[in-house]
């Protein structure tokens, strides 16, 4: 019971040092920093409200984007290819490469890997994974660059830290940006570019407000609200 009551202490604590205001990225950054009190290297996470109705398909919002301090963590590429595309997603730097072997292996239970990239022609045989494949968000898409013939550079945008990011039921964009071992700046200048990929990916059929809200937190810290400037921001850098 003590330690659950000093943890409540850390909590509480960190919560005084957030004031009920809008942040600057790069102050948010620092400030997340500072409000870290657990022992693991927890994940720092991007959250953005969007005036989107999710429930109509022209209001989707998903897309990619390349992390540029990219997830603090190595990422284990599965590709599925056949022919002369084994060699070229090994010379590239695939930890596993494969065709039907694969699919069958991935079908029996194997889940050692953390992103999946398909060639074209080995869809056919990769679209029975999908039951195993999508709730872990893995499933190759050609909407996420995953469905390529050009492996090779999936591959290395994907080891750079590619993330891919789509809006949830309620309207949010939730994504990674780092962990919270990461220098401020590198925070920062990732959540700017998640900003930037998710004003850029805005449907032509969203109306009003776009942006709504966002949010810097970390796995067990309180959340800080940034300002909506970050956006207009970044509307500016994606025109």
């Amino acid at each position: 019971m003590a330690k659950l009551k000093k943890a409540g202490k850390h909590v509480e604590k960190a919560r005084k040092l957030v004031e009920p205001r809008p942040y600057k990225l790069g102050e948010a950054s620092e400030l997340i920093k500072k409000t870290h009190h657990t022992k693991f290297n927890e994940t720092v996470e991007l959250a953005i409200n969007l005036g989107v109705d999710p429930k109509h398909s022209d209001q989707v919002v998903r897309g990619t984007v390349v992390l540029p301090h990219g997830l603090g963590k190595s990422v284990r590429v599965l590709v599925l290819a056949g022919g002369e595309k084994v060699r070229e997603a090994q010379d590239a730097g695939a930890d596993f490469v494969g065709g039907d072997d694969m699919v069958q292996k991935i079908m029996e239970g194997w889940t050692d890997y953390d992103a999946v990239i398909a060639t074209p022609d080995m869809m056919k045989s990769a679209g029975k994974l999908g039951k195993v494949l999508g709730p872990r968000g893995l499933m190759p898409n050609p909407k996420t660059g995953t469905v390529t013939a050009d492996v090779a550079k999936a591959i290395k945008e994907t080891k750079a830290g590619k993330v891919e990011f789509r809006v949830d039921k309620a309207g949010i964009v939730h994504c990674p940006v780092g962990k919270i071992n990461f220098d401020a700046p590198k925070i920062s200048e990732n959540a700017h570019a998640v900003i930037i990929a998710v004003v850029k990916a805005k449907p032509a059929a969203a109306k009003g407000k776009y942006v709504k809200k966002i949010t810097l937190t970390s796995t067990m810290g309180p959340a800080i609200g940034i300002s909506l400037d970050e956006a207009e921001t970044a509307v500016a850098a994606a025109a």
